[in-house]
């Protein structure tokens, strides 16, 4: 009832594209993530289609998402990856996507996973390894007799991290073990075309063969060690062995981020519970939560959580009662073998219940940290935990509270809720202990691979997956009495704080308007390196002291009923004003100071960014973003790329972009420029308060050198030059038209 209240207003919105639109279809709120609803009954693998003659073709399944996630259907061999959402409402207006032929790198596996070791831990390995080696805009293939000894489910594991480790896709073969999934996910009737035709096509997983690929690399599964990943970044690896000693050794740059003289290492706080006191400290774990797509979508994980609550609760052992703990799978199926398992009681009893069958902390959507908590966090100016099995773990993204996060997977996140700090050794010192006081291991609680196995084998049947998607785009009596308006043309209501009519097209004229120069531009923001679209445009809980705050409250929006960045994101007003308001984000102009703050130029004045850009158009002064390497790593989400827009910004200044990214600014008119090899906004001598003007922009072509020059604040100036990313001749179009959107308008406006 609280989600349909909350959210009515976008889901009026969604049944009324059902009614209204074509070949478009919604499945509704609950029934899953789309990636896990993808991988376990959308996808074919195989399609077919037939002509007008009667012709027959049968060709491979495809997709392409508005999520980064997307690419976790190439567990199943499908080729799929995630786009922002304006480049997917051009493609579904019939627009190509277009792409610069990428390199394929082979990463070669070989070997098997030993006992306690998990996808996730696997995942985590691959990441950081294919970080290292730089896969940014390259297809990832995954091949060699050790793919064998992995289940579709490991795969998709694999697949769904390839933004996180850069790659475009990270694709598995077809092989048996794709057949055997498609029959537990209830897909038998398609199993005799899908391996019929990758036989036929030279495409069936040969272990033995090498094919040829641009670059390779290899991994020994058995060398793979338990292992997290944090305190920021997904590829940030750390042994379990290891956590202990790492965190301490973070805590300092950790704690100098508060820019707080009084902030200590050493700092505590007494915390009352059930009439007992505790001490919360650095390194106590305030959120466990059992999330994601990635994580979820794999029964061997959750069998393993689930027989480790299990032994746990046998033992006498029980959740730290300042831990806030959760589970949201991505799949209702999970909740049916977790119940058949009669699993699912031992979760509940260290207070993992199911909050919903979508994305939940993983995104940002913890809510608040359990009050008495939260106050200790900020009296003692602590900096607490989060482990997750989550897919992400970027600064301000799991809670603003929380400023160590770590990834793990589901069993080693119930392990951290019991023990309550990451500042153990789960390898060698005791999780807890029993209520006669005798130590307990993690190894003693740990089920075996063949407990494992079992439960699966037993408890995940193909009945399940049939039950839970037989009625998958009806949806529940919530969905079915949802009011949508009729009418070709949706209704906006210029009241509603939620939908609002967006004004990306307000200025659109018959043929497009004519390029020119950017002059006298001014920085609005300098960032370092991995600036991610987090930072960019953050999804999760609005703070009540910024602009995006202010401006409900002005509309009579109470602080209760703010919902998130990720829920208003229909309404251009609020996502404009969250445009670089992450409350971790670090602009070098504000020298250090958190959050989405600059000076504005040439008074000085510190501002929030939002009101920096309004003062700014006022005066008619375009706007430039300067950062590092990495620039817009993580989701695609498009509101990154039209909030950079919407606050005036004209060019993106980067020493790389991560992909989606760069493609989003590009289909909002924005124009991403690139530092040559070995230079950057530092060896420029770059401050934020330089004039710059960047020429030969109306002249423009797909990876061409554009002539920029900087006025310096000391009265000193230099001309650099920078790479257009502008990478291919449609994406030159849609910039020359201000945007994608515009020129498909056009285009049918012409036809």
């Amino acid at each position: 009832d609280i989600e349909y209240d909350r959210n009515m207003e976008r889901y009026q919105f969604l049944r009324w594209g059902q009614s209204a639109l074509k070949n478009f279809r919604v499945v509704p709120p609950e029934m899953g993530i789309i990636h896990q609803v993808n991988l376990e009954y959308l996808a074919s693998v195989a399609m077919t289609n037939t002509d007008k003659t009667g012709k027959t073709t049968v060709y491979p399944d495809s997709c392409v998402g508005t999520d980064s996630h997307t690419t976790m259907i190439n567990g199943v061999g499908v080729v799929g990856w995630g786009v922002g959402g304006i480049e997917a409402e051009a493609t579904m207006l019939g627009q190509p996507i277009s792409m610069l032929i990428p390199q394929v790198v082979g990463f070669r596996m070989f070997g098997k996973l030993k006992p306690g070791v998990t996808a996730t831990d696997l995942v985590l390995t691959i990441t950081q390894t294919l970080r290292k080696k730089g896969v940014v805009g390259k297809f990832v293939e995954f091949f060699g007799e050790g793919v064998s000894y992995l289940s579709v489910a490991d795969r998709a594991t694999i697949s769904n991290m390839a933004p996180e480790y850069g790659a475009t896709i990270g694709i598995f073969p077809i092989d048996s073990k794709t057949i055997d999934y498609l029959r537990l996910t209830g897909r038998e009737k398609s199993i005799p075309l899908v391996e019929a035709y990758y036989r036929e096509q030279g495409m069936w997983f040969d272990p033995t063969h090498v094919p040829d690929f641009s670059d390779m690399l290899e991994l020994d599964l058995s060398s793979v060690e338990p292992c997290l990943a944090g305190p920021s970044r997904p590829q940030d690896r750390v042994l379990l062995k290891d956590v202990k000693t790492e965190f301490k050794a973070s805590l300092p740059t950790l704690l100098s981020q508060m820019k707080d003289p009084t902030a200590t290492l050493d700092s505590s706080v007494q915390v009352p519970f059930n009439g007992l006191e505790a001490t919360i400290g650095h390194g106590s774990v305030v959120i466990a939560a059992i999330t994601s797509c990635t994580n979820t979508s794999n029964p061997h994980g959750l069998i393993t959580a689930g027989l480790l609550a299990k032994n746990a609760v046998d033992r006498g052992l029980n959740v730290k009662p300042w831990v806030k703990t959760s589970m949201g799978p991505g799949s209702r199926v999970v909740g049916d073998y977790l119940r058949d398992s009669e699993l699912l009681p031992y979760l509940e009893a260290l207070r993992f219940h199911i909050v919903g069958y979508g994305c939940t902390t993983c995104i940002g959507n913890s809510g608040p940290l359990i009050d008495s908590v939260g106050k200790a966090v900020i009296e003692g100016k602590l900096v607490v935990a989060s482990v997750l099995s989550g897919n992400r773990n970027f600064e301000g993204r799991i809670n603003t509270q929380v400023r160590a996060n770590y990834l793990a997977s589901p069993a080693l996140v119930v392990a951290y809720a019991i023990a309550g700090s990451t500042n153990i050794n789960l390898t060698e010192e005791p999780l807890a202990r029993d209520p006669l006081g005798n130590p307990v291991y993690l190894k003693d609680i740990w089920p075996t691979p063949e407990q494992v196995d079992a439960m699966v084998a037993k408890h995940v049947t193909t009945e399940q997956f049939n039950n839970s998607y037989a009625n998958v785009f009806k949806g529940d009596e919530h969905w079915q009495k949802v009011q949508a308006p009729s009418g070709d043309v949706y209704a906006f209501d210029p009241k509603s704080t939620y939908i609002k009519e967006p004004t990306f097209l307000q200025d659109l004229t018959p043929t497009p308007k004519p390029l020119h120069n950017i002059k006298n531009a001014r920085v609005l923001g300098l960032f370092g390196d991995s600036i991610t679209t987090d930072h960019i445009s953050p999804a999760g809980s609005i703070s009540k002291t910024s602009p995006a705050a202010k401006h409900l409250m002005a509309l009579g929006v109470e602080p209760k009923d703010f919902n998130s960045y990720g829920a208003r994101r229909g309404n251009h007003e609020i996502m404009v004003r969250g445009t670089f308001a992450n409350v971790r984000i670090k602009n070098k102009i504000m020298n250090g100071v958190e959050g989405g703050m600059t000076k504005k130029f040439p008074e000085g004045a510190e501002m929030s960014i939002f009101d920096a850009s309004e003062a700014y158009k006022l005066e008619g002064t375009p706007l430039i973003i300067i950062a590092g390497k990495e620039y817009g790593t993580g989701s695609s989400r498009d509101w990154a790329a039209k909030g950079t827009l919407m606050l005036g910004v004209k060019a993106v200044i980067t020493e790389s972009y991560e992909r989606i990214h760069r493609s989003n600014l590009v289909g909002m008119g924005v124009m991403p420029l690139q530092f040559l090899a070995g230079e950057s906004a530092e060896t420029h001598g770059f401050k934020g308060d330089e004039i710059i003007d960047i020429d030969g922009i109306t002249t423009v072509q797909p990876g061409e050198k554009l002539k920029a020059s900087v006025k310096f604040s000391n009265g000193t100036s230099k001309e650099i030059n920078l790479l257009c990313r502008i990478d291919t001749a449609n994406e030159l179009e849609y910039y020359k038209n201000g945007g994608i959107l515009h020129y498909v308008i056009r285009q049918m406006l012409k036809s």
